[in-house]
């Protein structure tokens, strides 16, 4: 499920996303992972939560900025606040 009105628009909007999932601020169960994907129908760019069948359990808009230059932050994680 992918909520319209929701864009990450920066790479620190991105890696606070990727820390709430990472806390379990969302209320999410069974994640397994997070990818940078395109949406088949339009291409539009998104980040998707995926469980551990590789089903999308939550995805937000991102931009073609956010999209280019986070995949190194999405494959090595948010740092974490300590």
């Amino acid at each position: 499920m992918i909520n319209d009105n929701d864009v990450i628009e920066t790479l620190e909007e991105l890696e606070a996303f990727l820390l709430l999932v990472d806390n379990g601020g969302l209320g999410l169960k069974n994640v397994a992972g997070v990818a940078l994907a395109t949406n088949n129908a339009n291409g539009r760019p998104f980040v998707a939560i995926l469980d551990d069948n590789h089903k999308l359990l939550l995805g937000r808009w991102v931009t073609q900025d956010v999209f280019e230059n986070g995949k190194e932050l999405v494959r090595q994680g948010p740092k974490k606040l300590h």
